[in-house]
């Protein structure tokens, strides 16, 4: 895919203008920053780290893979409970769509919690 047809996708599918001038090169740095939000602490709820989530399967749909491999190690290391799948991004089954960071936020583990993805147990610690 060109970055004019990038462009046009992200545009047609209601990314911020700002992403869309930004192209291949503003994904990556948005899912950079995602990334290391996450290692710092993800202290945002399910809607947020859903919406990132949403992030990555873009950038896959893209065929951007390649690019963001160091970032997606980094990613899968701060994962915890990976047998649970908290999104659909994309199609099949990425790894990102499963479990969700160690160190997440109360809110995050209370979100997970009232959609069933947790027992009330975890969502306490």
């Amino acid at each position: 895919m060109t970055d004019s047809e990038m462009a046009t996708y992200l545009r047609d599918n209601g990314y911020p203008e700002h992403i869309v001038r930004a192209g291949r090169a503003g994904l990556i740095e948005r899912w950079g920053k995602f990334v290391e939000q996450v290692e710092r602490g993800y202290k945002l709820g399910l809607e947020d780290y859903r919406n990132d989530l949403d992030l990555r399967g873009i950038i896959a749909m893209l065929g951007l893979d390649e690019d963001v491999r160091d970032l997606d190690k980094r990613f899968e290391a701060m994962l915890t409970d990976r047998e649970k799948r908290v999104w659909e991004s994309s199609a099949g089954d990425p790894f990102w769509d499963f479990g969700y960071p160690k160190n997440a936020s109360h809110r995050l583990m209370e979100d997970l919690n009232n959609e069933g993805l947790i027992s009330p147990t975890s969502a306490s610690q």
